[in-house]
């Protein structure tokens, strides 16, 4: 049936996300982002507005494009730092976008930045971004501040003033109207660190994502757009590519069988009726031969029929008319389905009823097998489609091919293809697709 071990996505595909780390792995992360975010805010801060001033002021003799242009390029990079942390303080990729690049040489290739919404929008990020990174960096560092010093303050205690013996000096303690001693400077501060140790991962990760999210809404959120697009653009191209292939088959399929039939039905009922004259024992003889090719080119035609989405699938829905087909099929089905009670999306049963229609049929060709299983489950909003067989495996998975048109066709409705058949078997073919 199939080949070695495949996977189609069904839109451009993305880097897997991370394992997500550990509590304290995550508080170092996002400590280490609002730190480092700080100096980098400030320098993007200063270069973009210098430049874009310095940009303004001179486009009277045109030296400002130039300004402007770099000030964009200089932006694009403190915009590439920034998307660098955000996979690892969000905790899953997010897109790149691509910059548009010059299409000729001189003032074209100056004004490039100039023309590209995605430079712009970095400098917006860099604008609006100063204000957010420092109440992150002083939020985080107070709160380790006071973490680590209320913590540690019984190992330094004794090193500060002591405010018995100086009037002017209060301490937080005396501030607050209690006595203070040394033990219960200890114990108040000691408490003070435990309190804001607890709520350190919190906080800190709280300032991480509110930077973090700025960052996402203002340098990726285009990026997003434009591979919607892209995605739905492929799934139109798949859904095109597999309506073709799939009259070319069919037409074909007609070609060869039917029309044929029909061809050769008609050249006997011409001769039959040369016949009845002269020899009318053989024209029925014709006669009869003529009706058995008709009812063999009505079953050819219901089963290309059944191919493209027969009546018991409308009628009594997916479960059904798996089980018709299932009963059809010349290798022995086992079959398992899940479905909730309320029928699917029409588009939903065509499809998977098609995928199903397909892998049985290159069981039946192909793979050589004894049994096959089919189970369908729809769980967490997908339905996940499995056709198993233990067969010779091998099989072939290119363009042109019957696997080729069934990603296509589940691209189209935001659905996925793997594949898994090593040499020897057995075959195992995984779909899924929306519930809805």
């Amino acid at each position: 049936m199939m080949t070695d071990t495949a996977v189609l996505p069904a839109m451009p595909p993305t880097a897997p996300p991370a394992r997500r780390p550990g509590r304290l792995q995550q508080l170092g992360v996002d400590t280490a982002y609002t730190l480092v975010g700080f100096p980098v805010a400030i320098a993007s801060f200063v270069v973009v507005v210098t430049g874009l001033s310095v940009g303004a002021g001179l486009l009277v003799v045109w030296v400002g494009v130039a300004v402007l242009a770099v000030t964009l390029v200089a932006a694009q990079g403190f915009a590439a730092v920034e998307r660098a942390w955000l996979p690892k303080v969000l905790g899953r990729p997010v897109p790149r976008p691509v910059y548009r690049r010059a299409d000729g040489g001189g003032v074209r290739a100056v004004t490039t930045p100039l023309r590209d919404p995605q430079r712009w929008l970095d400098v917006l990020h860099a604008l609006v971004q100063f204000p957010v990174a420092i109440f992150s960096f002083v939020v985080t560092v107070t709160w380790w501040s006071v973490t680590l010093g209320g913590l540690t303050y019984g190992a330094w205690d004794w090193a500060l003033p002591d405010p018995s013996t100086d009037p002017d000096n209060n301490d937080l303690l005396e501030l607050l109207g209690f006595e203070s001693s040394a033990g219960r400077r200890i114990a108040f501060y000691t408490a003070i660190g435990i309190l804001f140790a607890v709520l350190l991962p919190f906080v800190v990760r709280a300032v991480a994502l509110l930077q973090a999210q700025l960052g996402r809404v203002v340098l990726t959120s285009r990026a997003a757009t434009q591979q919607e697009i892209d995605r739905l653009a492929g799934g139109r191209d798949a859904a095109v590519a597999a309506e073709a292939v799939a009259l070319r088959r069919l037409e074909r399929d007609i070609h060869d069988g039917p029309q044929q039939h029909l061809v050769r039905l008609s050249m006997d009922l011409s001769r039959a009726q040369r016949q009845l004259d002269r020899d009318p024992d053989a024209a029925r003889g014709t006669l009869t031969e003529a009706a058995g090719l008709a009812r063999e080119t009505l079953e050819e035609l219901r089963a290309l029929s059944r191919g493209i989405a027969p009546p018991v699938l409308a009628d009594r829905g997916l479960a059904a008319a798996l089980a018709a087909l299932a009963a059809r099929s010349p290798v022995p089905v086992e079959l398992a389905v899940d479905l909730p009670a309320e029928r699917l999306a029409p588009v939903t049963e065509n499809t998977a009823y098609f995928v199903v229609s397909e892998a049985l049929a290159n069981v039946a060709k192909h793979s050589d097998a004894a049994t096959c299983r089919v189970d369908l489950v729809c769980t967490g909003g997908r339905l996940r489609v499995v056709v198993e067989d233990d067969g010779s495996g091998g099989a072939v998975l290119a363009p042109g091919h019957g696997l080729s048109g069934l990603a296509d066709r589940l691209q189209a409705v935001d659905g996925t293809l793997a594949v898994d058949s090593p040499r020897g078997g057995p075959t195992r073919l995984t779909a899924e697709l929306p519930c809805t």
